[in-house]
């Protein structure tokens, strides 16, 4: 097992390997990102026989923070500390997590400043977010399948920051303002990024003084 020192957290290589059962809260403090492909459940099983993060990570007791979607991909942490939990997916405690999102459609500076003010959605007005243009990253990793272009209609890529998280917030607010989503990934949820791990990957991470 090689240990390696990546943002100020002394970190645990692992091979991906089937998990055993969640065990919530016993045992030490233990804190797993994860790079979830696209496709992959966030669970440990599935009676339909999806992929789900048990055909992935090896470390039992632990579960995620927050949910990422089936059709998502990116940042996923796991834990069992219930306080981690909550301080990282609670709205009221203001953790920014940050998604690369390609749209279909060029966005203009209104729609970006909706996207900032909040916007009406069937649950209520979203919280004020982040929203900005930016170019596509460079070290992003291709999607299997790709997603499925028009030729004729440009897509852009935007770096939006929610402090809230409803179900398929990004996605719905992309479409309220008329720029469908076909691409998501989560890049950071509060202290802990996607830098350095590979797709399909996961590190286990000391747990964090937030």
């Amino acid at each position: 097992m090689n240990k390696s020192s990546r943002r100020n957290h002394q970190t645990k290589r692992f091979s991906s390997s089937k998990s055993q059962k969640i065990n919530h809260d016993k045992g030490p403090k233990r804190v797993v990102i994860f790079n979830k492909p696209y496709d992959v459940l966030t669970q440990f099983t599935d009676e339909a026989g999806r992929l789900t993060l048990k055909d992935y990570i090896s470390v039992p007791g632990i579960y995620a923070a927050g949910r990422l979607d089936r059709d998502s991909e990116g940042l996923l942490i796991l834990t069992n500390d219930g306080e981690l939990q909550a301080k990282l997916t609670e709205p009221g405690k203001r953790t920014g997590k940050i998604y690369l999102v390609q749209v279909e459609g060029i966005p203009d500076e209104s729609a970006l400043e909706a996207l900032r003010r909040g916007v009406e959605l069937n649950d209520g007005l979203t919280l004020p977010a982040g929203a900005r243009l930016i170019e596509e990253p460079t070290w992003l990793w291709p999607r299997n399948p790709p997603i499925r272009e028009r030729k004729s209609i440009p897509t852009r890529w935007l770096e939006i920051t929610l402090y809230e998280g409803r179900n398929r917030q990004v996605r719905r607010m992309t479409a309220h303002v008329g720029l469908p989503t076909l691409r998501l990934i989560r890049y950071a949820m509060g202290p802990f990024t996607l830098d350095g791990l590979p797709l399909g990957q996961w590190q286990e991470v000391s747990p964090p003084l937030l």
